[in-house]
């Protein structure tokens, strides 16, 4: 059983998910340090703990089940979405790539 230590876990989401707000940063890391993860790399543990929360909190999975929606049925419709959150989590924010811009440019 593996269990990542709170600043790999935080650094692996700002490398992977540069996007990604502090909040939610400090959120998943905070989740995936309290779990023991058998056979998941980090990686892994971050795209589950990130898949579960987006579904669940972010999407209407929860009231599709309560509708009689088979669980397969329920994640596929809501799959898109997940992954449109995720699409902006791994760009970089405009202002930081502005930034990023600048200080090349000041070189």
């Amino acid at each position: 059983m593996a269990k990542f230590p709170l600043d790999a876990i935080e650094q692996h989401i700002r490398h992977h998910h540069p996007g990604c707000p502090d909040f939610a940063i400090s959120y998943f890391s905070s989740e995936i340090a309290q779990r023991n993860w058998r056979d998941a790399s980090l990686g892994q543990a971050v795209g589950i703990t990130m898949q579960t929360f987006l579904r669940h909190e972010m999407t209407d999975y929860d009231t599709l089940l309560l509708l009689g929606i088979e669980r397969s049925e329920a994640r596929d419709r809501v799959q898109p979405r997940i992954d449109a959150m995720l699409k902006v989590w791994r760009k970089k924010p405009k202002a930081a790539k502005r930034k990023q811009a600048r200080e090349v440019d000041n070189v």
